[in-house]
Order: structure tokens, then C-alpha cells, then sequence
């Protein structure tokens, strides 16, 4: 009987290692996800000693039964008897983590990193660790004399930071990251300068400070005033998130030249991504140490020759505005914000009509009516009948935001005294702007002013307005 009983017990191995050699793949992945089931029928002990030796044994097969079982043993801790053993899973996923495939090496990282979590910080150390002697092969791919391998170390850094731990990343990252930020190779030095923030956010906290102000800054300087723009943009974009870690007074003595230099910086892309992350500063600081600085970079960008830089400039308008406070927008960018709406490019005219709606959400309706309502009404009379629409959009757009008062006294005279323009475009749009503003009017201007002057451009020789028109007296139920 104890020969039967054993000759049971090893059913589900002798099952499992005929399905693995069927011809059919469809069974063998098949098999592959009924592990989990083998695992308990086994018991933690036979899982330990007979079933992963044997799957680290036969690691080779079709791509997608190798990806299953790299998936599978993720999720095996409690199968081979909990934190205690779950070194065990370190060899079959090793193997799987050095497959040609790619898909099947990043799911066996993905499962290393989960189960890395499950260990102690001493098994971590002697089981883990010493995994395919991890630091020496990451110092050598490091220093690698293909850019492309030190290339993507630095785009994996942050990955590689959080799986080595707060010691190895003391000893060993941080002079690999301080190499890579001075690395040779531009698109090297671009990839390790993106992670500058995200590095500094993950350093252990009691030496934070220490580790950036004395072995990463020093190289943050450097690349301040790199001779790649790519370089200087990637660091742009993520340099004022420092501010945030260094805090206050670091920030004010330490970085402030270091975001004033790249305000000045010849590169737009600079200037650009320096101004699109102000918000971090100002948590910190306040915009206002910034402010004599901003404004000459904003004007440069607002005037650039390339039209989606000045595009990029505009869509963070609101932001600053909101950050420098209205008495400074008026004095310095108000005028700068009614040069876009006669921009020659289309999409910039249209982005600076969003634009101003968003700053009457802000600043309010009686700042509107005060500094923005008369110089966009003023516009109804220039000569470029591209600028006279501007007029027309933005009454579209700032209509509900100033109010039915504005909109009846100020807006309405301006949009039916256009509908007398000789270029149709205008006369249409007038008829557009009537449908989009109606509802805000009070039916008496709907009746004694809009009714007629839409019957008037729905007799109009344009087939275009003509359309508009009675699109408009429909929608408006005015007929």
C-alpha cells in the first residue's frame, strides 16, 4: 500500500512532465497554468524540491509557455511555504530572466520584483542580491562601451534604484548616476538627466540631502550649461522638482541661479520647460523671486519665430497668471496675451481666445469688463477681416463667463452692427456668434434685437450666412 500511496503522490509531477513534452503547445501552456494546482496537490516541501528543480531544469520552450510560467511563479510565495523559503523561485526565474524573448525577460523582472518584496532584509541580502552577481554586471553594463547599454541604464536607473534597495543604491548608484550625467554621449547624459528628480525623490531620507547637495547637484551645474539642447531640455523639464525636495533656503541659495540661467538659455525648449514646471517653485518659494527673470523669456517665447513654441507659451498663460497675481499680469502680459489674438497662424489666434476665457474665470467679470472686453470689442473695426472674426470668437468664448449684463450692453451692439460687413465670412460668423450668445440674453434682446437682425442675413445673398442665419432662428426658436 505504502508503494501505491507513493506511486499517487507523484501523479501530478508524472502528468505534468508528460504534458510539457506533448507536441502540442496549446497543452503545454495549458499545463503550465494549472501549476498552481500541481503546487498544492504536492505540498510546499515536494513544490520546493521536485517541482521547481524540475521547471528550472526545463526552461525551454515556445515564447508564450515561458511567459505563462514567468507570470505563474510570481505568484508562488505561499506555494513553497511563505517568505521563509520564497528564495527558492530565484532560480527558475533567473533562468527566465535571460531568454532571448523580451516579453518573457520583462514578466520574470516584473515577478523578481514582486517576490523581492516578500523577502527579509537578511535573506535579501544572502539569497537575492548575488542574484547572476547583479552589482558587478550593472557597474560593467554601466561603464559598457556601447552607449546604447549605458543609454539604457539610464533610462532604467529609477527601476534599477528601487530593486536594489537604499545601501547598494548609497554605495553603488550613486557614483554610476553621477558617470552617467557626465557621460560622453549626449543622449546618454539626456537620459540620466531625466531621472534627476525621480533619483532624488527615491535616496534614502536620512542622507538625502547630503547625497544631492555634495555628489548630484555638482553635475546638475554642469549640464546647466551642456552644448546638447536635448540635454538641457530633459534636465529642464524636471530640475524644478528639486526645489520640492531641497526645500527653502537649499532652493533659494542653490537652485534659483540654476533656474535663472536656464530662463536665459538660447534654447526655447529650455525656457519652455522651465516655465511649464513654476509650480513647484512657487509651493516653495513663490513666483515673485522668479519674476524679474520670467518676464523677458516669456516675451521671447510669446514672439518666437517657431509658432508652437509661442502655442506652448500661451496654453500656460492661465497658470502664471493665477501664480503672479493680476496687478502683475495687467502691468506686464496683458497686452502680450491681445498681440496672440492677431497672430498670423490660426491655431495661435484660436488657442489665445482660449486663453482669455480662462482668465475671466480667474481674474472675474469686472476685471473682463475693465481691461479685456474693450480692447477685444476695438478689434471689430480693424481693417483684416481675420482679426474683425477674432472679435467674433472671442465674444463666443467669453460670453458665459462675463454675463448676461456685459454680454447685452457691451458684446450684442458690437455683433449686430458687424452683421453689416462686407466680407461673408464675417456676416456668417455674426450669425454663428447670435446662436452661441442667445441664450444668455434676456428674451427682449432676443426679440427686438437678435429676431431681425437674423431675418435680415437669413435674405442674405451668401448661401452661407443664409444657412446660419436660419440655423440660428431655428435653434434659437425664433420663427
Amino acid at each position: 500500500m505504502a508503494g501505491a500511496d507513493g506511486d499517487d503522490s507523484l501523479y501530478p509531477i508524472a502528468v505534468l512532465i508528460d504534458e510539457l513534452r506533448n507536441e502540442d503547445v496549446q497543452l503545454r501552456l495549458n499545463s503550465i497554468k494549472k501549476l498552481s494546482t500541481i503546487a498544492l496537490a504536492l505540498g510546499v516541501e515536494r513544490t520546493r524540491t521536485e517541482l521547481l528543480p524540475f521547471l528550472t531544469d526545463t526552461i525551454y520552450d515556445e515564447d508564450e509557455v515561458l511567459l505563462a510560467l514567468a507570470e505563474q511563479l510570481g505568484n508562488f510565495t505561499m506555494l513553497v511555504g511563505g517568505p521563509e523559503y520564497v528564495h527558492c523561485l530565484l532560480p527558475p526565474l533567473e533562468s527566465l530572466a535571460t531568454v532571448e524573448e523580451t516579453v518573457v525577460r520583462d514578466k520574470a523582472v516584473e515577478s523578481l520584483r514582486k517576490i523581492s518584496q516578500e523577502h527579509s532584509p537578511v535573506d535579501l541580502e544572502v539569497h537575492f542580491e548575488p542574484l547572476t552577481l547583479v552589482m558587478p554586471t550593472l557597474r560593467q553594463a554601466a561603464e559598457d562601451k556601447s552607449w546604447r547599454v549605458r543609454y539604457m541604464v539610464a533610462d532604467k536607473f529609477s527601476e534599477l534604484q528601487k530593486a536594489v534597495g537604499p545601501e547598494i543604491t548609497k554605495n553603488d548608484l550613486v557614483p554610476a548616476f553621477q558617470n552617467l550625467l557626465k557621460d560622453c554621449e549626449a543622449e546618454v547624459r539626456a537620459a540620466a538627466a531625466n531621472k534627476v528628480k525621480e533619483f532624488c525623490e527615491n535616496l534614502p531620507e536620512d542622507n538625502r540631502e547630503q547625497i544631492i547637495m555634495t555628489h548630484i547637484l555638482p553635475c546638475v551645474k554642469e549640464l546647466v550649461s551642456d552644448t546638447n539642447q536635448h540635454v538641457k531640455s530633459a534636465l529642464a523639464s524636471v530640475i524644478m522638482g528639486l526645489s520640492t525636495i531641497l526645500g527653502k533656503d537649499n532652493t533659494i541659495e542653490h537652485l534659483l541661479p540654476l533656474f535663472l540661467a536656464q530662463l536665459k538659455d538660447e534654447c526655447p525648449e529650455v525656457r519652455l520647460n522651465i516655465i511649464s514646471n513654476l509650480d513647484c517653485v512657487n509651493e516653495v518659494i513663490g513666483i515673485r523671486q522668479l519674476s524679474q527673470s520670467l518676464l523677458p523669456a516669456i516675451v521671447e517665447l510669446a514672439e518666437d519665430a517657431k509658432w508652437r513654441v509661442r502655442l506652448a507659451i500661451i496654453e500656460y498663460m492661465p497658470l502664471l497668471a493665477g501664480q503672479l497675481g493680476v496687478e502683475f499680469f495687467d502691468e506686464k502680459l496683458n497686452t502680450l496675451c491681445m498681440a496672440w489674438l492677431i497672430d498670423h497662424v490660426y491655431a495661435i489666434r484660436e488657442a489665445a481666445t482660449c486663453n482669455l476665457m480662462k482668465l475671466v474665470e480667474k481674474f472675474g467679470a469686472e476685471w473682463a469688463q475693465n481691461t479685456i472686453v474693450p480692447k477685444v470689442l476695438g478689434m471689430a473695426n480693424d481693417p483684416n477681416y481675420l482679426h474683425r472674426m477674432t472679435t467674433l470668437f472671442c465674444i463666443n468664448a467669453l460670453s458665459k463667463a462675463c454675463g448676461q449684463e456685459i454680454t447685452t450692453k457691451q458684446m450684442l451692439p458690437v455683433v449686430l452692427k458687424m452683421s453689416n460687413d462686407q466680407v461673408a465670412n464675417v456676416r456668417f460668423n455674426v450669425a454663428k456668434s447670435l446662436q452661441k450668445i442667445g441664450p444668455i440674453l434676456d428674451s427682449n434682446a432676443l426679440q427686438t434685437e437678435v429676431k431681425p437682425v437674423l431675418e435680415k442675413l437669413a435674405s442674405d445673398t451668401d448661401m452661407d450666412v443664409k444657412y446660419f442665419a436660419q440655423e440660428a432662428i431655428s435653434v434659437l426658436a425664433l420663427a
